[in-house]
């Protein structure tokens, strides 16, 4: 595809110099006139424009085969994943009703947990598929309402305790790619911070602020952040993909986030929502 790309580009110029020359030949052999000039303009602008068309379907086309042969795979991978979800899930409910056993209960609890986060996982995929082919829309909701939702799935670890000071927000704008940024940050906060620290997620008009108490970050460590694949701290697991994936969303979603930090004390992120705040 680069290749026929180039070859295109190539064969364009060399198409747009031809009936450059025949201008110039026509002025020349004709004399310059204004109305003469403008009768070759458009004679040029219409070639041109015809054999534009022309390469642009020629190297479009089987883009667009392309994403439509993905979009109807994908619809059908997803549709398959949905399947054996929805069945553990029915199943779960089905056997909790007929049984008091509280071990079974707990087992039952630890399923329904790993089978919300997998049904998290698909839709995240589903969104992911998506943006790759169409634009994602944009929807109304609650900021408080995400974070809640969030924060009591991330309880569900058994790690970090959760501090809440929230306002009701109400944004416009990418719900579920808000969502997983907000999952990555608040991903990060409990990584590097120890099980007992406390992260704490506060509106402050209309911005919002990520705090934890964790191992921090120098000043070169900050400089870097937002590179793919650095890690500060490489004794953690992650692909050191994260941070770049929220820099890129806040970016396309006019969000500004600054992270503040210090090393052996904790790192505050502040995101500011006010060009999405819907008043």
């Amino acid at each position: 595809m680069k290749k026929e790309t180039w070859l295109a580009t190539f064969g364009y110029i060399v198409s747009v110099a031809m009936l450059l020359s025949f201008l110039y030949w026509f002025l020349k052999n004709e004399g310059f006139s204004e109305e003469k000039f403008l009768i070759a303009s458009i004679f040029v602008l219409i070639l041109a424009a015809g054999w534009g068309s022309i390469i642009s379907s020629h190297i479009l086309a089987p883009k667009v085969k392309q994403d439509e042969n993905l979009s109807h795979l994908s619809s059908e991978i997803l549709h398959e994943l949905n399947i054996p979800l929805s069945t553990i899930q029915a199943n779960s409910a089905l056997i909790k009703k007929r049984t008091q056993d509280e071990r079974m209960l707990k087992r039952l609890a630890r399923i329904d947990n790993a089978s919300f986060r997998l049904e998290r996982l698909y839709k995240e995929l589903v969104y992911s598929i998506k943006k790759e082919i169409h634009p994602i829309e944009k929807e109304t909701f609650l900021l408080a309402d995400i974070l809640r939702e969030r924060v009591e799935v991330f309880q569900t670890f058994g790690r970090n305790p959760f501090c809440l000071e929230l306002e009701n927000l109400t944004l416009y704008a990418d719900k579920i790619g808000f969502e997983k940024m907000l999952d990555n940050l608040v991903m990060n906060a409990m990584k590097y911070s120890e099980k007992e620290k406390e992260i704490a997620l506060v509106c402050d008009e209309t911005t919002l602020l990520i705090k934890d108490q964790g191992i921090g970050m120098d000043e070169t460590q900050l400089l870097r952040i937002y590179e793919r694949y650095y890690q500060a701290d490489g004794k953690h697991q992650g692909e050191g993909i994260g941070l770049a994936l929220v820099k890129a969303y806040c970016d396309a979603s006019n969000i500004e986030i600054t992270i503040r930090s210090k090393l052996g004390e904790g790192t505050i992120i502040a995101l500011s929502l006010e060009k999405i705040v819907k008043f």
